[in-house]
């Protein structure tokens, strides 16, 4: 029988691994398309699959206010979120640093947690969330050593993701509605292929390239990063409080940054080893029982 910690387990490990592929995805997708083009894509795939799976299941009828509440967590979560994410890494962030920017989200998330939701972070997370920040600073400081041409707006759009992520969980968490994920994971996937078609409607960019790249690329995001990541995330958040969960953002940057250096070459400096090391120390504390 499998235990309450062991699912709290699988659903973190899942969490790290499939969120992580989204900025890999991102790098992949943007080499060959505009980001507009790339996103709208992505969320049509996912929304059929979602949609699909959904329809099959005949799921049971869902109220106006609980189609609201996940429209808005969708247009938050993954339309603002995204887009700003994938704006950023196309200026030329890195994959790994734009990454590691959004995790800002939980220091982020506790400070406001406490006065929205009424969860307090002890004096031992804050430590760790101070301490992950730490980290990722001094890996941020690393890259903008060696990121030539890469303009200062180009960072400002990851941390205006960070943003749209906790607006997105203090409000999910707030509303405590008791949809199930692979009910409310259909409609937020759909609200935001309704969204990015829209954006890439008015940019002139609805028309995907030929490339057999660019499809390999939106099946990924669509299968990995959409459906995997967000439902793990919506899943860690059910199971535990936002601090901890968005704890979990800080394992992210180094399994990314490693995906990267085996898929790409990319180098890894001794200013993002030395982060990257700090974040997992601040992750460990934070989640420390």
């Amino acid at each position: 029988m499998i235990t309450k910690q062991q699912t709290k387990l699988f659903a973190a490990a899942g969490f790290v691994v499939m969120w992580s592929s989204g900025f890999i995805g991102a790098r992949l997708g943007t080499a060959e398309a505009n980001t507009f083009t790339l996103l709208m894509w992505r969320f049509i795939a996912a929304a059929i699959i979602l949609g699909g799976w959904w329809l099959w299941k005949q799921r049971k009828k869902i109220s106006a206010k609980t189609l609201f509440s996940q429209a808005m967590i969708g247009l938050f979560a993954q339309g603002g979120y995204l887009l700003c994410v994938f704006l950023s890494i196309e200026s030329g962030v890195s994959a790994g640093t734009s990454n590691l920017i959004t995790t800002l989200q939980p220091i982020a998330a506790a400070a406001l947690a406490g006065p929205v939701l009424k969860e307090s972070a002890t004096i031992r997370q804050w430590f760790g969330l101070l301490l992950g920040i730490s980290g990722v600073l001094l890996v941020v400081l690393g890259d903008l050593g060696s990121a030539a041409g890469v303009p200062l707006w180009g960072y400002a759009l990851s941390f205006m993701a960070v943003i749209s992520l906790v607006c997105a969980t203090l409000y999910e968490k707030k509303t405590k509605d008791a949809v199930s994920i692979m009910d409310a994971l259909p409609i937020q996937t759909l609200i935001s292929a309704f969204l990015f078609t829209i954006l890439a409607a008015a940019t002139g960019h609805t028309a995907p390239p030929v490339n057999p790249d660019f499809w390999m690329a939106a099946a990924w995001l669509a299968i990995l990063s959409t459906i995997g990541g967000y439902g793990f995330y919506w899943l860690n958040l059910k199971l535990g409080s936002v601090t901890r969960v968005s704890s979990l953002l800080y394992l992210t940057p180094p399994f990314t940054m490693l995906w990267a250096f085996f898929m790409f070459g990319d180098k890894i400096g001794s200013f993002t080893l030395a982060g990257m090391i700090i974040c997992l120390i601040g992750v460990w504390i934070i989640r420390k029982e």
